[in-house]
């Protein structure tokens, strides 16, 4: 299957190599700024910032495991003997499984958890970036089928049991902020400009 795909890619026509080339590294920009945005919009609200923050961490402990997994598993990569689409990673960088994928699972799932109304067009995302990853000649097939479901599982995992400690973390601070002492407004003393208590007019 890497074969036919890579022979595909090579004999495809020019523009569909360069978005190819493209899309397998900026796919990870377009869900970093998914995350950011994401957190834009919740920044209104404590809890909603708490459930904001689950995708990109989601993201971040899947990547770690995937790293992980490569050094002791050490699958050497794909294109070593090939002409690819890209240059071929340096010994020592190894293939099992994807990290773009492990990536792009993680964060598609995560968002859609986050909010629901993302999965039409960050699952497909996903599932592109992983193929453009065999496309370009970086990786075997299951390969990035290994890091989706990582990525994927990682996410859900995180969801399932830290978004309960995550907002009620987030309730505390709330809680804990609106209990607060509030200082009384100084009041100003409007014949002179300065704060103070207002004085009775002189007779």
């Amino acid at each position: 299957m890497y074969d036919d795909i890579v022979e595909l890619a090579g004999e495809s026509p020019n523009w569909l190599q360069a978005t190819g080339i493209l899309f397998t590294e900026a796919g990870l920009l377009a869900f970093a700024g998914l995350f950011a945005w994401l957190l834009w919009r919740a920044r209104t609200s404590p809890l909603r910032i708490a459930v904001a923050l689950l995708p990109p961490g989601a993201t971040a402990i899947a990547y770690l495991i995937s790293e992980g997994l490569k050094t002791v598993i050490q699958e050497d990569r794909p294109c070593r003997n090939l002409v690819t689409l890209v240059d071929c990673p340096q010994i020592g960088d190894w293939s099992f499984p994807s990290n773009h994928s492990t990536i792009a699972g993680a964060a598609a799932v995560g968002l859609t958890l986050a909010w629901r109304r993302l999965a039409p067009w960050v699952l497909p995302g996903a599932l592109l970036m992983g193929f453009s990853r065999v496309f370009v000649g970086a990786h075997y097939p299951h390969d990035v089928l290994a890091g989706l479901v990582l990525g994927s599982v990682t996410a859900w995992l995180v969801f399932r049991y830290l978004q309960g400690p995550a907002t009620g973390i987030a309730r505390r601070l709330t809680a804990h902020a609106g209990d607060a002492p509030t200082q009384p407004m100084p009041k100003v003393d409007l014949r002179s400009g300065s704060k103070g208590p207002l004085l009775p007019p002189r007779r």
